[in-house]
This record gives C-alpha cells, structure tokens and sequence, in this order.
C-alpha cells in the first residue's frame, strides 16, 4: 500500500496523482527525492556513517546521497527562512534586543523503526552546512518518569505510553528552550540500566537548531472547554518528521534487535536484561513477541501511529529498513 493511500484513506486503485490531490501532502519516490538534493555536498564519510547508525540499520552513504542530503538541504532552507522572518519582524515591532531562539525539529515513530538513526545523521549533515550551525539532540527518554515510580504507580508494562513521561517537563524544558534561555538542563538516560539517571543531566546553550526525538513527540492531549492555553509538544516545533514503516516490518526488526541484543549488551551484568542473554533463543523470542504484543503494538496503534499526519514531513521505510517513499506536507 502506498503511503498517499494510507494518509488520506483513498481505495488503492486510485493512482498516485489522483490520491495526492486529496491529501495535504506531496508524494516523492526515493529517486524523485533524491534529486532535490541539488550540488549539497556529502560531508559524512562511510566510517561516520557506520558509528551513527543504530544496531540492525543498514543505512549507508548511499542512502545519505538519495535521502538525507535532500532533506538536510530543505530543512536549512526552513531554518533560514525562519531567521529571516525573526529579523523581519523585529524591524517591524522596532526590536532590537532580541535573541533568536533555536529552530526545534521534532522527529517521531515506533521503537526500532530508525528514529535514533535519523536524528544523528540529520545532526551531523545540519551542523557541517556553510554557515556552521550548533546544533544539539535530544531525546525523550531522559523525561521518562524513573522505574521507581512507575513501579509505583503499575505503569511499567506502559513504558513509552505518553502517561509514562513527565510531559509537564518535557514542555518546561522546551519553552526554556524557545525562551532562548542559556544552559537548559535535560535529564540523562541509560539504556543499560533501563533508567533515568538521577542528577545527570546533558547542557543545551543555545543552539542554532535542536533536534528533539521520541515515540511521542507528535502527541495530541484533550483541549479545555473553557478555551485555557493547553501547551502540546508539538507546539515548539518548526518541523516536524515521522519515520514510518508497516506495522509487520517494524515487528520483524524489533524481534531480531531484542534477539542480536542478547548477544551483546543484554551480556553486560549491569544490564537491566543481563537475565534475558542466559535462557534459550526460544524462551527468548517468546518473550520478545510478547513484549511487542502487549507493549510496542499497542503504543503504536494507540498512541504513535495515529500523530502521523501532524507530521510536516514522513519518511516510508521498506522491508530493506532504507527509505522508499517521501510525502512532504504542502504549504
């Protein structure tokens, strides 16, 4: 099924133009994407390239060449218009005092469809354009509410549901950010100890541009009826993407991650899932299927899947994990 038919709805014998027409989105192929990307130049080696990619993503140079040089060189072009229209109306409100705040590029999706991925290669192309960007990346991990808890509170088995986060610091954090505040703290997190890590926090001063990524960046909350100011997540972002891929293949790569997992860090003692890397491959799929059953299917149905047309820009994987369509929301 093509990404235009799952948007809007329309019966897959509709052609491509003919669905896009209906929808508020432009639909690309990867190869008609990649020729956006006009004389960019590829700042990244192979090397870079293999250290930014997550466990079981085959990103490489080449689809940095048909997808991210396009898309980096279209969000420059945001964060520069965006400027212009900072300096723009500063002359018109006779403001001269005032600091830019960074551009927030929000990026949403499942577990295990590529997000973390996405997020630091855009950060690397972003930061090495001409005009030398800062750009930082956070996660919403750190804003998770600590093990403890949501032990307490039965919420474990909901780790990654939207009740699981802090969202009143997610948005104090974000408008810190957009305030144009120095020295933001985010908290840190620990992926081995499955943890927020108490008192350790990552520095955001100031950035050019931040990228902010998580399951549920997109989120939508339930608005007052009497017409009170209810911040979202979204509300801080000048650009938003989702990475998408069908609900069967996010399943497959999510099963064979927890599996090549077991044979790395699940072995580290102080893993969180060290208990996971002694029992049998088949004890283990069998808790791999249920923990994508009665966990990420459900947040993903629920919750994920359905803030993706909010997104300013989505990202269709294939079966190959590497992208094969683009739909970028019209102006």
């Amino acid at each position: 099924m093509s990404i235009a038919t799952e948007i809007i709805g329309v019966p897959e014998t509709l052609d491509h133009f003919q669905s896009e027409s209906y929808s508020p989105y432009h639909f690309f192929s990867s190869e008609q994407w990649a020729k956006f990307r006009a004389d960019t130049p590829l700042t990244l080696t192979s090397d870079e390239v293999k250290r930014l990619r997550s466990m079981g993503d085959p990103i490489d140079l080449d689809e940095v060449r048909r997808i991210y040089l396009s898309l980096s060189r279209l969000l420059s072009s945001h964060v520069e218009s965006s400027q212009m229209l900072f300096n723009q109306r500063n002359r018109f409100l006779s403001m001269s005092d005032v600091t830019k705040t960074p551009f927030v590029i929000g990026i949403a999706g499942s577990v295990a469809v590529g997000k973390s991925t996405t997020a630091r290669i855009l950060k690397e192309l972003l930061g090495r354009w001409p005009s030398s960007p800062k750009v930082d990346l956070i996660t919403t991990d750190g804003f998770l509410h600590p093990n403890a808890m949501l032990q307490r509170e039965k919420l474990m088995q909901r780790k990654g549901f939207p009740e699981s986060y802090d969202t009143g610091a997610i948005l104090r954090f974000l408008s810190a950010i957009k305030a144009g505040q120095p020295d933001v703290r985010a908290p840190c997190y620990s992926h081995l100890v499955y943890d927020v890590l108490p008192d350790e926090y990552k520095i955001v001063d100031r950035p050019d541009i931040l990228i902010f990524e998580g399951i549920n960046v997109l989120q939508s909350r339930d608005l007052p009826a009497d017409g009170k100011i209810v911040p979202m997540v979204s509300d801080f972002f000048d650009f938003s993407i989702y990475i998408d891929a069908a609900e069967s293949q996010i399943h497959n790569w999510y099963v064979t991650r927890f599996m090549r997992l077991r044979e790395t860090a699940f072995r580290d003692p102080n893993s969180y899932f060290h208990r996971y890397a002694s029992i049998t491959d088949a004890e283990a799929l069998e808790i791999a299927e249920d923990l994508w059953t009665n966990i990420n299917l459900k947040n993903l149905r629920q919750n994920i899947l359905p803030t993706r047309p909010r997104a300013d820009l989505i990202l269709k994987k294939g079966k190959d994990h590497l992208i094969e369509q683009v739909a970028l929301r019209k102006l």
